[in-house]
């Protein structure tokens, strides 16, 4: 089985190359839905956060605000945080691409706008980063959020650049046209991984 993983700034396209890969019986793994299921589900996840940060889980689950306290100000702390929860998030995918090579699917891909600084790269057979023009990432950002140019521009800004997800990834697509002419851009590059 290939596995993939599917990476980029916010608003390039990933969800359309995901949807892409899962037309074409990939199982798709969210790293975020996966975070947030351990949230809920793990125990151990929940006590690791404790004896770092103390207190964070209510009756209404996690806490964000009292762990954004903890972390947004303190570099050490939010990199003790990502290095929580990315241990679990990987031993979590790991499982999971366990249980599709077992379902003989043709492969999986990995989505995260973290995987490489996670750790997760390793788990993959190729990287794949997907970007486009910051102007037309502003537009599907304000379209899809309903917010304003100059907050879509900021968030924009906040990210990582291109360049940086050219640099780290193996393969690279850029979604600077139609939605049809980029998603069949990406089944061909996907239709070759998965032949490997």
């Amino acid at each position: 089985m290939t596995v993939l993983g599917i990476t980029g700034p916010t608003g390039a396209g990933k969800t359309t190359a995901l949807r892409t890969l899962e037309a074409m019986g990939v199982r798709i793994l969210d790293c975020d839905a996966v975070y947030h299921r351990l949230l809920e589900t793990d125990l151990e996840l929940r006590q690791a956060l404790e004896d770092r940060f103390g207190p964070l889980f209510g009756p209404d689950g996690l806490d964000r605000k009292a762990l954004g306290s903890r972390v947004w100000s303190d570099p050490e702390a939010l990199a003790d945080l990502n290095a929580i929860t990315h241990r679990f998030i990987r031993r979590a995918l790991e499982q999971e691409l366990r249980a599709a090579e077992a379902a003989g699917l043709p492969g999986a891909a990995i989505d995260g706008v973290a995987i490489i600084e996670a750790g997760i790269g390793p788990l993959c057979h190729a990287t794949v980063s997907v970007t486009a023009p910051a102007q037309i990432r502003a537009k599907r950002i304000m379209a899809r959020e309903g917010i304003g140019e100059d907050y879509a521009m900021a968030r924009i800004r906040a990210q990582k650049s291109d360049e940086w997800f050219i640099a780290h990834t193996d393969y690279h697509l850029v979604n600077d046209s139609t939605e049809e002419a980029f998603r069949q851009k990406a089944e061909a590059l996907f239709r070759l991984l998965l032949k490997r």
